[in-house]
């Protein structure tokens, strides 16, 4: 059985849950928390010396690591990843999942990290308002390819491109991003709600909740 390690507050740990659900595709999960150095052990680095969750590990001991590959690996052959290099989307499904791990997460996820993962003394906390303003240039293009007469993300179907972008957007409040400026995108965000299949991130550890309750 194909067994996933992962830290279920995570957006990029997230994705891979979502799809397999979706797929109805039989796996086991393994809680790894980064936050507390779970990735940094001798035994998990033997597996992926980059240190990250996710972490896909097959029954016969091959591993893939980095979300987006993950995501591209497990819908092969399936509806959520077109195959025609052009007319049906592959290429511009890979043009969004790009787009999520440069111009996306490293804003929105990293910001939503800092408010609910560090003190609120510590200095990283100057870097949100550069983060926030890189984040929103992100959400304004993805509202404006959705305003512009686009269902989704993957071409004419949902597909692994809306599954990145999904995950950190539906989260994107927690960084500080008021996502009410955003019709097209928040329109999209239910769509995605509404696929078979779906299951939501879990809500981070109490610790984590409580400074993203606090955050102005």
């Amino acid at each position: 059985m194909t067994t996933v390690y992962g830290y279920s507050p995570s957006g990029n740990c997230h994705k891979v849950r979502l799809l397999l659900e979706q797929l109805g595709r039989p796996y086991t999960w393994i809680e790894t928390d980064s936050s507390r150095g779970e990735t940094r052990t001798r035994a998990y680095l033997a597996k992926n010396p980059n240190g990250q969750v996710p972490m896909l590990e097959l029954d016969d001991g091959r591993v893939l690591v980095e979300s987006n590959a993950i995501l591209c690996f497990l819908a092969a052959g399936t509806s959520l990843l077109p195959t025609d290099p052009w007319q049906h989307a592959h290429a511009q499904a890979l043009r969004w999942m790009f787009f999520e791990q440069y111009s996306h997460e490293p804003a929105i996820a990293v910001a939503r990290f800092i408010r609910g993962w560090t003190d609120a003394g510590s200095p990283r906390r100057s870097e949100l308002s550069a983060l926030q303003a890189r984040g929103h240039r992100a959400l304004k293009v993805m509202d404006g390819h959705l305003a512009g007469g686009a269902t989704w993300f993957s071409g004419d179907v949902y597909g692994v491109a809306d599954i990145a972008l999904f995950a950190y957007t539906a989260v994107a409040p927690d960084g500080g991003f008021d996502l009410t400026r955003y019709p097209a995108l928040r329109d999209w965000l239910a769509r995605v709600r509404g696929t078979p299949g779906f299951i939501d991130m879990p809500a981070p550890a109490p610790v984590n909740a409580a400074r993203l309750a606090a955050t102005d």
